[in-house]
């Protein structure tokens, strides 16, 4: 993050973060969005979960691509952190493991851009937990 030294460098950043409340307000349909998921349960922010979250909002919204990124708890995948859940608008969730900022680059410029598949997808075992 950028130091803030003069007035014009406050109220740009709070242009900044107000235009990223509103994108996350006007989501009434979250479906329409790229929605990005961070594993920030202990594991997943002691292996840099918050440095892979924080390059998610700061590249995704630089390059203008329509996306929620929020946080959640642990998907149970903590021998692969971090891991991060993307959904494309009218696809299945895709969850990839070993998430780095450099790995991070490549989902958003290869899989959210252009929908190829990337190296690092942890497969799934299950659709739902049955009782």
């Amino acid at each position: 993050m950028s130091e803030i030294k003069t007035l014009a460098d406050l109220k740009k950043k709070q242009e900044e973060m107000l235009n990223r409340i509103r994108l996350r307000d006007s989501a009434e349909n979250p479906g329409s969005f790229v929605q990005v998921k961070v594993a920030m349960a202990t594991c997943g922010i002691a292996s840099g979960a918050k440095e892979v979250m924080e390059y998610f909002v700061d590249e995704l919204d630089k390059r203008s691509i329509r996306a929620i990124v929020t946080q959640t708890g642990c998907m149970g995948y903590c021998y692969a952190e971090p891991t991060v859940e993307v959904t494309l608008p009218g696809s299945d969730p895709i969850v990839f493991g070993y998430v780095t900022v450099s790995k991070a680059d490549e989902i958003i410029e290869h899989y959210i851009k252009e929908g190829e598949l990337v190296d690092g997808i942890i497969p799934q075992n299950y659709n739902t937990i049955k009782s």
